[in-house]
């Protein structure tokens, strides 16, 4: 029997948002206006959503920009807080859901890396474990190891961000985004890390606009439209859901 590594729903996942109904003439008048929920608006981003996510696969979420993507993977990694339903997941959830998130920038690459095994639970043992791999999988020079994040390129980011979270093998890993600025070589590298992590048992939810890329490392898919979930299936049939959404022709 498969197991669901995540359940997203149960009869239904909602999570709003506040926003501001406009917008402030003045800094003076932005100042005032906080904390006036009069000014603030509740919208909903995500409409009843329900599906389950199973333990060693690889699930692709795709949709154009604010169809809902990137808030639903915030759920399932619990930064945000649904209005109906819920997300139950079994592990450890490793989150890189943006560029730079969970990084220092003040802080050198090597000291972040240390940071992040820290609240990972390890001790200074398990620290040296997740730099070394780090070190190894991250295919950046020593030296910008010693140098501070916030000088770091997009592509020095990811291969940073996705070493730190796959170093302790979690076995659920979401990625938002991260891989398409990454080169060929550390896609490729990630892709087998990806299977990797599959074979382990592990599961995998990629946002992604490249079809391409989900059709190659995902086993299912979703398409997401204004917050609903409009299409759920085998890679290829949701792709052609979301050409058709686009209003482009399928290749």
């Amino acid at each position: 029997m498969e197991t669901p590594a995540i359940r997203i729903g149960t009869h239904g996942l909602s999570v709003d948002y506040l926003v501001q109904r406009y917008g402030a003439g003045s800094i003076k008048a932005y100042l005032v206006s906080l904390g006036s929920k009069r000014l603030l608006e509740r919208k909903r981003i995500i409409t009843r959503v329900d599906l389950s996510i199973l333990e060693g696969e690889c699930f692709g979420i795709v949709g154009r920009n604010g169809s809902g993507k990137s808030t639903l993977l915030r759920a399932i990694a619990g930064i945000v807080e649904p209005v109906e339903g819920k997300v139950i997941t079994r592990g450890r959830i490793a989150p890189m859901l943006a560029l730079g998130t969970g990084l220092e920038p003040e802080l050198t690459g090597v000291e972040n890396v240390k940071l992040c095994a820290a609240l990972m639970g390890h001790d200074r043992a398990g620290a040296r474990r997740v730099l070394d791999h780090v070190r190894g999988f991250s295919g950046l020079a020593e030296e910008d190891l010693r140098m501070a994040v916030k000088r770091y390129s997009t592509g020095m980011m990811a291969r940073l961000g996705f070493s730190i979270a796959t170093a302790d093998d979690p076995d659920i890993l979401l990625v938002d985004e991260a891989l398409a600025v990454g080169d060929a070589g550390f896609q490729q590298k990630c892709y087998q890390r990806i299977e990797e992590l599959k074979r382990r048992g592990g599961s995998v939810v990629l946002v992604s606009h490249s079809l391409g890329e989900v059709q190659r490392v995902c086993d299912r898919a979703a398409c997401m439209e204004n917050g609903r979930v409009v299409a759920i299936g085998h890679p290829h049939a949701v792709g052609m859901k979301y050409h058709e959404l686009l209003g482009i022709t399928a290749p």
